[in-house]
């Protein structure tokens, strides 16, 4: 089964109005009806739509929930938002700068925004392992808006930062294998190892426990428009308004001539930013993923 939630919003006549994002959602719609995925089972929210079709953020957490329900393994999920992305105080501890991420409904300013805890627990908690699920955010600070716990440089594919599951390689060389060749038992099985090791790993680490508690046996892949402290850019890409980094995922994708890995899709996604917006795309999921390994969605 595949499914997809696509949300485009402009916010249009407000004085946050942007110009590219429900052009975003209708191009992410058309790549990914070219390539497998079908009408019935994709749901999208423009604010250009009304009812349940309109992004409000009741209706995005609804749809939400239905992206991920019933899920089994093998199946593949996809998910995009185009749209503002923030920092808003975080309240529960698990933010070294003392801020979650977050994305912004079109009716934000009555309803709020929704923070990257509630993202993460929709989203990435409730998937079996051998499920899929290849999240897009083009939105200003978005580099960790899903809270995946092991992100990735795109020079040369290596973790930004230490994890606790570089103490788990024999699981975690399961989960690489079962990845690369879909085979369901191997990835069960590397996720039970992965997860034995995390929860018997003693630290006094705050952000080891933090990547203990978000980790996941699912394969969830991050595909942000920019870092934490970044802006992500809404302008005119080949005469038509457009999110950056939108632009550059679709371009990637319909030009590439031969597999795309994680770590090519990246530096291709960067290379057609680079010397026009600072912005870097970023690279996260929700355990340690060998970047080499062929990008699908």
């Amino acid at each position: 089964m595949k499914k997809a939630l696509i949300i485009g919003i402009n916010y249009t006549g407000s004085q946050n109005q942007l110009r590219g994002c429900i052009n975003d959602a209708c191009t992410i719609a058309n790549l990914l009806l070219a390539n497998g995925y079908s009408q019935n089972d994709m749901v999208v929210l423009r604010d250009d739509m009304g009812g349940m079709d309109a992004p409000t953020r009741n209706n995005i957490l609804r749809a939400m929930q239905w992206l991920v329900q019933g899920v089994q393994p093998g199946d593949s999920l996809f998910f995009h938002y185009s749209g503002h992305g923030g920092k808003v105080k975080d309240l529960d501890g698990d933010e070294d700068d003392g801020f979650d991420e977050c994305i912004y409904p079109v009716d934000f300013q009555i309803s709020g925004p929704i923070i990257d805890d509630i993202l993460h627990d929709i989203m990435v908690k409730p998937l079996p392992p051998n499920s899929y699920l290849t999240a897009l955010f083009d939105c200003c600070h978005s580099g960790s808006v899903l809270d995946l716990p092991f992100m990735y440089r795109a020079t040369d594919g290596g973790l930004k930062e230490y994890s606790v599951l570089k103490t788990a390689a024999p699981a975690t060389m399961e989960l690489f294998m079962g990845y690369t060749t879909r085979n369901t038992g191997q990835l069960i099985e590397g996720a039970k190892s992965l997860f034995n090791t995390a929860t018997n790993y003693k630290s006094t680490s705050k952000r080891e426990r933090i990547k203990q508690m978000k980790s996941s046996p699912a394969n969830v892949i991050s595909i942000s428009g920019c870092r934490d402290d970044q802006t992500s850019a809404d302008a005119q890409m080949s005469n038509q308004f457009a999110g950056a980094m939108t632009y550059a995922f679709n371009m990637t994708i319909i030009s590439a001539r031969q597999q795309l890995t994680l770590l090519t899709l990246i530096q291709n996604m960067r290379a057609h930013l680079s010397g026009k917006y600072s912005q870097k795309c970023q690279l996260s999921t929700a355990h340690q993923i060998d970047p080499n390994t062929p990008f699908f969605f």
